[in-house]
């Protein structure tokens, strides 16, 4: 997709307030992805990602900007804290499994994408599959009929649904479970392993129609997709559009610890290190490169600073963008102009037990001042703040909803706000005077 930065942050703002400094600079990163794919491949070898690192306090859209951006060109994106890994030598997680993972999404993200490919042909195989069992089953009621009419009658109706909640016994393949076969390590799955080696194992199971046909559809397209082009073109999507973002970077940037607790931290910095300049990593698909692999870091950075990481990682890292905290004015606009806002959220919710929820513009005004005021006076959880706020405010009406009640409209104002949230206002009042 080669959306112009303009284009990439319009579609950011749709979902995320504010933060367009750092908005800007993704966008700037993804378009030159595209750029670098229009040059010659000797030029593309020289042309590396400038990777970036976010600055601000948790809730303010630091992960959802990358996941977005990721999502916005359906590149492989994985999600990792830094703190889960540990130096070579201790017991944990080393730093190679965040590219073992992002290959692993980048296969289910092309096998998704090509099972949708066969579809059409998978679902006319699955159908032939349950016609014959549906055959097997209602033999008693076929009668004078010929067998191909009785089978096309057969097929018709199970398109029509007229079977779904109709319980069967099949036959499907059993997979065998993944296990860990180091403690912390990876799930590996045996059979994908020696698949080959080993004839599939199938055992008989009782479903109704409807579930067995999901079943049926998933093990037709599989026998359609080619294993090993989905296989190649995941290592290239992975080696050349994958997004590796690092959260809680900030954790690690201890630097000279000898002993305690957090001996290691510079430790994981330097194992780090190599994978964000350039290496190459075994995965159980082959060599993945991760030189032009885009990283992203984040965190809070209140203690330590971005010059507390060593050196050689600072300069990985060229694009610095520091993110704000949300004010009043922020909250407001996540609460009217996100797509799938939170007061939409909680209005569809309660629609099911048939309470008509509506907000009046004074209302919002009202819980965005609240927000704002209590990440001011305890921590600042940014945006998560609003969830907290709202589970409060709706906590009576939530309860009482439910049973066979009418349609009923109920209007959140401000005196309901003030009146709902008193405990917390008056929690934020007292803290003022609080040491």
């Amino acid at each position: 997709m080669d959306l112009s930065p303009k284009q990439i942050v319009n579609e950011l703002n749709r979902h995320i307030i504010g933060q367009d400094e750092a908005k800007k600079a993704v966008a700037i990163a993804l378009r030159n992805r595209y750029r670098r794919a229009q040059l010659s491949a000797e030029l593309r070898e020289e042309i590396t990602p400038k990777n970036i690192i976010m600055k601000g306090p948790t809730g303010v859209g630091k992960t959802e900007i990358a996941r977005r951006l990721a999502k916005l060109v359906k590149a492989p994106f994985i999600k990792v804290e830094a703190t889960k890994y540990t130096e070579v030598g201790y017991v944990g997680k080393d730093v190679e499994g965040m590219v073992r993972d992002l290959v692993e999404c980048a296969i289910r993200l092309v096998k998704d994408e090509k099972t949708a490919e066969v579809s059409v042909k998978a679902t006319e195989a699955a159908e032939l599959r349950m016609v014959k069992i549906l055959a097997e089953v209602k033999k008693g009621e076929r009668g004078e009929l010929d067998r191909k009419i009785f089978e096309d009658n057969l097929l018709q109706s199970l398109r029509q649904g007229a079977f779904d909640n109709l319980a069967i016994e099949a036959e499907v393949r059993d997979d065998p479970k993944s296990m860990e076969l180091v403690p912390g390590g990876a799930a590996i799955n045996l059979g994908s392993i020696f698949g080959e080696m080993l004839p599939p194992r199938k055992k008989k199971r009782k479903f109704t129609v409807k579930e067995a046909m999901k079943l049926f559809i998933a093990e037709e397209a599989e026998k359609l997709i080619d294993d090993d082009a989905v296989k190649d073109e995941a290592l290239r999507r992975a080696e050349n559009d994958g997004i590796i973002f690092i959260d809680e970077i900030d954790k690690i940037a201890g630097k000279n610890n000898t002993s305690g607790a957090d001996v290691s931290r510079e430790g994981v910095q330097r194992d780090i290190l190599p994978i964000v300049e350039g290496s190459t990593v075994m995965t159980k698909y082959g060599p993945v490169k991760t030189d032009y692999m885009l990283f992203i870091a984040a965190g809070a950075f209140h203690v330590a600073r971005v010059e507390d990481l060593i050196p050689e990682l600072q300069g990985r890292f060229p694009v610095s963008v520091e993110l704000k905290s949300l004010t009043k004015e922020d909250f407001v606009n996540i609460l009217t102009n996100t797509e799938h806002s939170l007061t939409q959220q909680y209005a569809v919710l309660l629609a099911v037990d048939n309470i008509d929820l509506r907000f009046t513009p004074d209302a919002i005004e009202a819980i965005a001042e609240i927000s704002e005021e209590i990440n001011l006076t305890s921590e600042d959880i940014g945006a998560r703040r609003l969830h907290t706020v709202m589970e409060y405010l709706l906590e009576d009406i939530s309860y009482n909803a439910g049973g066979d009640y009418p349609m009923t409209q109920v209007e959140i104002n401000r005196a309901y706000v003030e009146e709902h949230l008193r405990s917390m206002t008056r929690d934020r009042d007292l803290k003022k005077y609080v040491l």
